[in-house]
Parts: C-alpha cells; structure tokens; sequence
C-alpha cells in the first residue's frame, strides 16, 4: 500500500511544484503589465497637462487637473463609503434576522414542555408548528430585493 502512495505523491508535488511556479510568473507579468500602465497614464495626463498649458497658461492647467484628480478622488470616496455602509446594513439585518430566529427557537423549547401536557394542543399544535416553520423557510429562501 505505501509503495503506491508514495509515486503518487511524488506526482502531486509535482503537479504543486508547478502550479506554484506558474502563479509566481503570473504575478511578475501582471506586476510588469501594472507598472507599465502606470507609466503610460502618467505620459498620457502629462501630454494632457501640455495641450491644456498651450491652451490656458501653465498655472491654470495645473489647477484644472488638480482640481479633476481631487474630485475624482472625491467620487470614489464617497462610492466606497455608500457601498461599505449597505454592506453594513445587510450584515447588521442578518444579524438580527438570526437573533430574531435564535429567540424563537430558545421560546418554543422553552414552551414545549408545557404544550405537551395538553391532548387538544398535542393535536392542533404540532400541525400548526410544522406550517410555521415551513412558511419561515420559504420566507428564509426568498431573495433579497
């Protein structure tokens, strides 16, 4: 039995050996693919500053493109902050939905003891608790709007 595990994961490193070396020079061509956009959009906004400074004078130029680059910078800001507080918001109502069912699960055991003394209950109850639940699952399985 180990002599035949041992070819196979000998087969296995190899095959991780592989993969490793694939994803690191994966990582260097995409490293080198950001640094040269990099330096291709600060030559573009450069030759921007150029055509806006033969247009307007230097002095204006400068403050045009500041002025964009710090509204822009603005705009994202405010993205990711409307975007981090509905992420905040939908955690905080799953959070609460599950309290919510905790409570009523740690209620219900708590209250079957005593609803199982009752024949009448016993009979009618354990109907309508299984409704209950199945309406809460479907209600569960919905998605969200």
């Amino acid at each position: 039995m180990l002599g035949l595990l041992m070819p196979l994961a000998g087969l296995l490193g190899l095959e991780v050996e592989g993969l490793s070396q694939r994803v690191k020079g994966l990582a260097i061509v995409y490293a080198l693919i950001l640094v040269c956009a990099v330096i291709g959009f600060g030559f573009l906004i450069t030759a921007g500053y150029i055509a806006l400074s033969d247009a307007m004078g230097p002095l204006t130029a400068a403050l045009i493109l500041a002025g964009s680059f710090l509204a822009l910078a603005l705009i994202v800001y405010i993205g990711l902050a409307i975007s981090e507080s509905r992420r905040r918001k939908r955690l905080a109502e799953r959070r609460r939905a599950s309290d919510a069912g905790a409570f009523l699960t740690t209620a219900a055991l708590t209250a079957l003891p005593l609803l199982t003394r009752s024949p009448m209950l016993v009979r009618l109850g354990i109907p309508a608790a299984a409704l209950t639940v199945l309406a809460l699952l479907r209600e569960k399985d919905t998605p969200d709007s």
